[in-house]
């Protein structure tokens, strides 16, 4: 086993903690929102937040997806590491900042 692995290995159960923490709380939020029960005042309200609860929840499996394939970690954009500070705040991006900013 190389240094390299070695390395990589706590970092890569880390990013699986994470991810899966944000899925259990994003299932939790959708559930609460299923539960809610809507009435004619927010059925908008809560149509957007559902959708934007799947959305990140796809993000997550994509990011599950990348831990797997060994480029979790790698901006999309510009191929970069994407800075470890930012994958603790946000486990599931695919970018960098700079690469983020550009993007919107």
């Amino acid at each position: 086993m190389s240094l390299d692995v070695t390395r990589a290995e706590p970092h890569l159960h880390d990013a699986r903690q994470r991810l899966e923490h944000a899925r259990t709380s994003r299932l939790a939020q959708l559930q609460a929102l299923d539960e809610a029960g809507p009435s004619a005042d927010d059925d908008h309200l809560l149509a957007a937040q559902k959708t934007a609860m799947e959305r990140v929840l796809k993000e997550i499996e994509e990011a599950f997806a990348r831990v797997e394939d060994g480029t979790y970690g790698t901006c999309l954009g510009c191929a970069k590491p994407v800075p470890p500070e930012r994958l603790e705040i946000l486990p599931y991006t695919r970018y960098c900042v700079a690469c983020r900013r550009r993007a919107a």
